[in-house]
């Protein structure tokens, strides 16, 4: 509820929290690529390790909004993202989507993104449940030095 909390409050305030961390250095905020129209990032808090964020670099929020440049790019990136994790995670399933609107889930407004999150057999537990609680077996900072080698510049 804290991360939620904390969305809330930054959707409501002056500015985007992507297009802030676009101008920042991309090793400082976990980007692993940029392309022309899109980037792929680390969620700073993720449902499971190597949890990324997959986004047009444009600040569009409504996905009907999204040129055909950006839903072909953000869709290989998709696919690259997915065959990174899949060679150094080795994940069992993914699960792939986008949170449109407060009512759904989207603790960033006006900044279309989908989400990558590698699944594991099992990796859902009782930790959540009774002790609102994730465990994390790696930092993000750790999985970003570990994939960002695996994403070649175009």
């Amino acid at each position: 509820m804290a991360y939620i909390d904390e969305a809330r409050d930054e959707a409501t305030e002056d500015g985007c929290v992507f297009c802030d961390l676009l101008a920042r250095p991309d090793e400082d905020v976990f980007i692993l690529k940029r392309t022309a129209n899109a980037f792929v990032i680390m969620n700073l808090f993720p449902y499971n390790p190597g949890h990324m964020l997959i986004s047009p670099l444009r600040h569009v929020g409504e996905f009907p909004e999204l040129t055909q440049e950006e839903l072909a790019e953000t869709g290989r990136l998709m696919q690259e993202s997915m065959e990174v994790l899949k060679a150094h995670m080795a994940p069992d399933g993914f699960n792939i989507g986008m949170n449109l609107g407060r009512v759904a889930g989207a603790g960033v407004l006006g900044h279309a993104h989908y989400h990558v999150v590698p699944r594991w057999s099992g990796d859902a537990n009782f930790m959540p449940v009774t002790g609102e609680t994730r465990v994390m077996p790696e930092d993000v900072a750790t999985t970003y030095r570990k994939l960002l080698p695996l994403f070649p510049s175009d």
